[in-house]
């Protein structure tokens, strides 16, 4: 008989501590546990130890930390009708673990799939200049309508980024050639300009010389001593006839 009482409270002892351990949950500071009483919503708990106690209570463990998301490449038209994929990366944590888990199936999923639809939606509605040129707008407005829908969620969407935005080949040619024929544009616009200003100033110059024919002199003179430097046998330089002028008038006067 009393072995049988102490083999029953070994027992008893044994089930309770099994019960106790089995209970026992320990979640990090970065989790927290959606606690369930008989199917009804009881409390959120955690970080650190608590006790869950099986076939009364349940617990859904969430993770606190930013998930980095990748969204996988999408198709999308832009809006003067080029196709183009696009793929992403979304930044977003988990600020209400109640809603995460009891608003939403699988938020992770969902999250990832309301990323996609977005980034085709928003990006569908811009031209292909703006979606190279424009980058930071574009992942504003994706992580202004990702962040409104998932807030019902309990979920924080911090960031998005579009990582890249992938021509198809004969785009890729065209825009070549376009960029191309652009710097030629502004090579000849430069010239050009260049060529204006040199006529500008040559007509600036003549002006000034016309009006004090003396300087037209002084010039001729100046250009004959920087030809006589130059080690040449024969020279053959056109005299002004403003030079001699003055020496065929006293000529003819003498006559």
């Amino acid at each position: 008989m009393f072995f049988e009482v102490q083999f029953g409270f070994l027992t008893l002892l044994f089930f309770l501590l099994a019960l106790l351990f089995s209970s026992i949950r320990v979640l990090r500071e970065y989790e927290r546990g959606v606690v369930f009483l008989l199917g009804r919503f009881w409390r959120v708990k955690g970080p650190g130890l608590i006790i869950v106690i099986p076939g009364i209570m349940q617990m859904e463990r969430v993770d606190l930390r930013v998930v980095t998301m990748d969204v996988p490449a999408q198709d999308v038209i832009s809006r003067d009708n080029v196709s183009v994929k696009v793929n992403a990366v979304v930044y977003f944590r988990v600020i209400d673990p109640q809603k995460a888990i009891i608003q939403v199936e699988k938020y992770l999923l969902a999250t990832s799939q309301l990323a996609q639809t977005t980034l085709r939606a928003v990006l569908g509605k811009h031209e292909l200049d703006e979606m190279l040129a424009e980058r930071e707008k574009l992942n504003l407005d994706i992580q202004r309508i990702l962040d409104a829908q998932t807030d019902a969620w309990g979920i924080k969407v911090s960031n998005v980024e579009v990582k890249n935005v992938d021509l198809p080949q004969e785009m890729q040619r065209a825009m070549a050639r376009q960029a191309e024929a652009e710097r030629e544009r502004r090579a000849k616009v430069i010239n050009a300009e260049g060529e204006y200003q040199a006529a500008t100033k040559l007509a600036e110059a003549s002006n000034i010389l016309s009006q004090n024919p003396m300087s037209l002199q002084l010039r001729f003179l100046q250009t004959l001593v920087e030809v006589s430097s130059e080690r040449n046998s024969t020279i053959v330089f056109p005299i002004p006839i403003d030079i001699i002028k003055p020496l065929i008038s006293k000529a003819s006067q003498g006559d």
